[in-house]
């Protein structure tokens, strides 16, 4: 049995325990445990601009750019074809 299902395997075996779900419903876990989400969520969000800065300081493309740069690229070749069958009903 390799590491990752030891560790659901035994993940789950704690989430049956009554003592476990009794506190996992404790209003201050609960409080808690929103607050540790958030924290990661503001973290990444942070991570994510400094690697942004950090790419435009270097001049380097960022995922964002590569994704505009795509949804152009397909918009234009649309239209390209539009006008190509349009010219060809003519």
């Amino acid at each position: 049995m390799d590491l990752k299902s030891l560790l659901k395997q035994k993940s789950l075996e704690l989430l049956q325990n009554p003592k476990v779900m009794e506190l996992a419903q404790d209003p201050r876990v609960m409080k808690f445990a929103m607050q540790a989400l958030q924290a990661r969520g503001r973290v990444q969000s942070e991570i994510d601009s400094r690697v942004e800065q950090l790419a435009h300081s270097m001049n380097l493309v960022t995922k964002k750019e590569l994704r505009e740069l795509k949804r152009s690229l397909r918009r234009m070749e649309r239209e390209l074809e539009q006008a190509r069958t349009s010219e060809d009903e003519a």
